[in-house]
């Protein structure tokens, strides 16, 4: 739950925010006309794209391309909330910024298609810091203030050890990338995603989604995705001492208790009674 948000907007589109979220909460951020920095304060996401599934750790920053992606918050023992600022870079106010400079820039490297973590350095941390003196004061911000704030931000990140990604996410902003259903599936194939999340990181809706699937896979989605776990189970039943609450989490199952009674349907026994069997072979 988004408890507090505040703004800075660069004519009618907002270019940096700064939101207070209560967790536990998945933030469902769909940039498909942008890229964008975001920086986690204290606390570490599980962030989730098309091409990504990572582990984040706090006071880091993350660099995303232009699609769908899924910010998985979690509460620990030690923190209720969170601070997440954002920074977005829109390609028609970045090409206005740059003019001819932002070509020559992107000819310098190819483009790839990861998403880049962004360890926070001291000098990052200054212009969060910076950004933190501005919300204070949000008189002092104009359109001229803003475009030297988004300057500061590329250029260092360019300076830093980071300049590989933001090159490639400038670059993507000015390319189409087409992400297939086969590449999304498969990378996300272990994680607690439902069907409707899968289908926005493929940027389908969810009847276009599920007519490609049956395509693709000559299945449906859940009956696919259902099999595919459980053969990974039956592996690590066979090949591990994970417990089944373990396993369960580890195939993309936030209920063990649904595990169990899928696996038992499916396969014909429960975890415990397969995992036994299989040690006496």
């Amino acid at each position: 739950m988004i408890t507090a948000r505040r703004t800075f907007s660069y004519k009618s589109q907002v270019l940096i925010e700064k939101m207070i979220i209560k967790l536990p909460f998945c933030y469902d951020a769909i940039f498909q006309d942008r890229g964008c920095f975001i920086y986690f304060k204290e606390i570490g996401p599980k962030l989730v794209s098309s091409q990504n599934n990572k582990q984040l750790q706090g006071n880091e920053a993350v660099l995303l391309k232009c699609g769908s992606h899924f910010v998985d918050l979690l509460k620990n023992a030690e923190d209720d909330q969170v601070e997440v600022l954002v920074v977005h870079f829109f390609p028609d106010i970045l090409k206005k910024m740059y003019a001819n400079e932002l070509p020559e820039i992107i000819t310098k490297q190819n483009s790839s298609k990861s998403s880049e973590v962004i360890v926070s350095s001291d000098v990052l941390s200054k212009f969060i810091e910076s950004l933190e003196f501005y919300f204070q004061n949000p008189n002092l911000v104009n359109n001229d203030l803003l475009e030297l704030k988004i300057k500061e931000l590329i250029l260092l990140l360019i300076q830093s050890k980071n300049i590989h990604s933001i090159v490639e996410l400038i670059a993507d902003l000015y390319s189409s990338n087409s992400i297939t259903i086969r590449e999304v599936i498969e990378l996300h194939l272990f994680s607690n995603l439902k069907v409707d999340q899968l289908a926005k990181l493929c940027n389908l809706s969810l009847s276009s989604f599920k007519r490609l699937f049956k395509k693709e896979y000559n299945n449906s989605p859940n009956n696919y995705i259902s099999n595919r776990r459980l053969e990974k189970a039956k592996e690590l039943l066979t090949l591990t001492d994970l417990s089944i609450g373990e396993i369960a989490f580890e195939v993309g199952f936030q209920d063990s208790l649904y595990f169990t009674r899928l696996f038992k349907n499916k396969i014909g026994i429960p975890p415990s009674k397969y995992r036994a069997a299989e040690k006496l072979i």
